[in-house]
């Protein structure tokens, strides 16, 4: 059903005012005696609830880059891989995040676990991954999605659906006989160096719990304790 704009600026959907929308958060609370003491080990206990539960896909991510001319942009990406040393997904190298991660490695990432009524802010510096870290998770791929990797110039415009679907068809008649397919030279991974981890819980009355662990040394350890402070902010 098509949306209404009313002339007070309010809306309507059918019967449904868009303001009107809301819901009491109640799925639970958070209280600095219940953080771990730092903030990988909170991500992981967190990621753990929401993979084993009702999120669909708990590791996609809402990933916010900046241009040259301090234009954000935001787009949702899969969380491959947790450690230590930060968070890491895999992209085209020439795409639009990769140019603007380039230009400008601050970074943040959002994970917003809707269903328990939670999400996760990671703000930090984003650095390309080693080259072998790249070919073996890119060998781990099912191999549709190795040959997607090679169909698409990501961010690039295309005339139809049909040309993409006719530079697959090319790819993998390309790669038929292959045993093993190429990592392409303009694809690979961003890891994330975290300086601040922001843990969300939905409230009711809108008086949620926000605790933020900040980084205050140079090494790169997520899970060394002293590394860190936390702080509480208003919702």
């Amino acid at each position: 059903m098509e949306a209404t704009v009313n002339s007070d600026g309010s809306v309507t959907n059918g019967d449904i005012r868009v303001q009107d929308l809301r819901i009491s958060y109640e799925q639970g609370v958070l209280t600095e005696d219940m953080l771990a003491s730092d903030p990988f080990t909170q991500f992981t206990r967190w990621f753990a609830e929401a993979a084993g539960g009702s999120i669909l896909e708990a590791n996609a991510m809402v990933v916010s880059t900046v241009d040259s001319g301090g234009q954000p942009t935001s787009r949702t990406v899969l969380l491959k891989d947790i450690s230590p040393a930060g968070f890491t997904f895999f992209t085209n190298l020439t795409s639009t995040k990769s140019h603007q991660i380039s230009g400008n490695p601050q970074v943040s990432l959002l994970f917003p676990w809707y269903e328990l009524h939670r999400q996760v802010l990671v703000t930090g510096v984003a650095e390309l991954i080693p080259r072998g870290a790249v070919e073996e998770y890119f060998w781990s791929r099912p191999r549709d999605s190795q040959i997607g990797a090679w169909t698409s110039d990501q961010s690039s415009e295309l005339a139809s659906r049909a040309e993409l679907d006719a530079n697959f068809e090319r790819v993998n008649e390309r790669f038929a006989s292959a045993d093993v397919i190429p990592v392409p030279e303009f694809w690979g991974g961003w890891l994330v160096r975290a300086s601040s981890v922001e843990f969300w819980q939905g409230r009711p009355s809108r008086l949620h719990d926000r605790l933020v662990f900040r980084h205050t040394a140079k090494d790169s350890d997520l899970t060394q304790p002293s590394h860190w402070t936390v702080a509480r902010l208003s919702p």
